[in-house]
């Protein structure tokens, strides 16, 4: 066997170089019948690259590196350096992108998610490259319970893409302020993947906020529970059932989203069980998006 498999920490090697990461994938794809996985499959990059083309990133839609078809999306590198040109114009670009498809298909309707993260990765035109920690983490961001929900609970006549921004991207990009993308466009979640051992703080950013995403004032589960008329069993409580129940200015939600009320209030969303505690959030049972950040503004696209 001709592959050595380095012992950790037995002897200092150079670091790997940096890459960005972009990755996404499509919402229910595994729902379509099989006679689509194909055509989908290789209309997604397509459309990646439309939006490249659109955005005048050709240097990084022909120089991907260790670039992969997931079936249900793709994944590569590229230049860290671009960065702030794939958050802003790019992203809202590939919205768009989607969005007019959507408007003219008669086959199922594309809609992303899509991830964002940097990180050390070997990168030497061998078998390999493009794997490591950095990789894992995009991967596990693009599948956290967050963007998956924003995006079921958005109306698919309108948002066609969900992204999520990593930490580390968010900190050096964002509020670097090296981008377009304004830090009021994006609201702080805790990523994390149900029965992956994950778990990191992250930035969704949504180009087309739509219905109730565009709308704030969701009460957290444990403070609707105290209204009068509420059940007082847990077991009960609607928000623990599948499924969505909306009256007046209250909502529940067993999966997917719930957001209403004006902008740069609250966002609110129930899934499993996660604790978190920060600036102007409280996390209880559920996920919860909340604080001043806004998802969106009122005749925003991007």
């Amino acid at each position: 066997m001709s592959t050595v498999v380095p012992a950790p920490y037995a002897e200092s090697r150079p670091l790997p170089p940096y890459r960005a990461l972009f990755a996404v994938d499509a919402k229910d794809f595994t729902g379509l019948p099989a006679v689509q996985h194909g055509p989908v499959s290789q209309l997604i990059p397509e459309l990646v690259d439309q939006a490249l083309e659109r955005a005048e990133l050709h240097e990084l839609r022909d120089s991907k590196r260790f670039p992969a078809n997931t079936g249900d999306g793709v994944v590569f590198g590229f230049d860290p350096a671009l960065l702030p040109f794939v958050l802003w114009p790019f992203l809202g670009v590939l919205d768009d992108i989607l969005g007019a498809y959507n408007r003219q298909c008669v086959g199922p309707r594309i809609r992303l998610r899509a991830s964002l993260h940097v990180g050390p990765l070997p990168d030497a035109d061998r078998p390999g490259d493009g794997n490591g920690t950095a990789r894992n983490d995009t991967h596990r961001l693009l599948d956290s319970r967050p963007v998956k929900a924003i995006l079921a609970a958005a109306s698919e006549q309108v948002t066609h893409l969900a992204a999520v921004i990593s930490q580390r991207v968010y900190e050096d990009v964002v509020l670097g302020a090296y981008t377009g993308l304004h830090p009021d466009r994006c609201v702080e979640v805790p990523a994390t993947v149900e029965g992956k051992n994950f778990s990191q703080r992250a930035w969704l950013y949504v180009p087309s906020p739509s219905g109730n995403l565009v709308q704030a004032g969701v009460q957290p589960r444990e403070e609707s529970a105290a209204q009068p008329g509420a059940p007082a069993d847990p077991e009960q409580d609607p928000v623990t059932r599948p499924g969505t129940h909306y009256s007046g200015n209250t909502q529940h939600v067993g999966e997917g989203a719930a957001v209403m009320g004006s902008v740069g209030r609250d966002i609110t969303y129930t899934g499993g069980s996660t604790s978190y505690h920060g600036t102007n959030q409280h996390w209880g049972g559920g996920d919860n998006v909340a604080g001043d950040k806004r998802v969106g503004e009122a005749g925003d696209r991007r």
